[in-house]
């Protein structure tokens, strides 16, 4: 599979059982639909954060392709006004996060009360943030 943001191969790695796809150029990270339930093991969690994903209003930033579909994927924001985070989803196949977004869901969503996730995701793949 080639990045979303860079087109570069991506690298595919397991993480707690799931399978990653991540893009050691960019810092991308591809999950499919059911893979963000499967590395947080918890499907109320799972749903609260796709829950408070909110379709993007006039968003300028560059409209991606799913890598599966190659169909336009939609801007959506996660988070408070604050603390926004602005991903690109594909409602049939899955997430695309940009450098350190993955880890902001994480950690604003309080979604990984004791950091297991994220400190997984930084022995992986380093310093996520951007």
């Amino acid at each position: 599979m080639d990045c979303v943001n860079c087109k570069q191969p991506m690298i595919t790695a397991e993480l707690e059982h799931v399978e990653i796809d991540f893009c050691g150029a960019c810092g991308g990270v591809w999950l499919d639909a059911d893979e963000l339930e499967s590395l947080l093991s918890d499907e109320t969690q799972t749903r609260q954060v796709m829950s408070s994903l909110t379709a993007a209003q006039n968003c300028t930033e560059t409209v991606r392709k799913c890598p599966i579909c190659r169909k336009k994927m939609e801007k959506v924001n996660f988070g408070t006004v604050h603390n926004k985070v602005l991903l690109d989803r594909c409602p049939a196949h899955g997430l695309w996060f940009d450098r350190g977004e993955l880890a902001r869901v994480l950690e604003n969503g309080q979604v990984d009360p004791d950091g297991k996730v994220v400190r997984m995701l930084k022995e992986m793949f380093g310093d996520m943030k951007s």
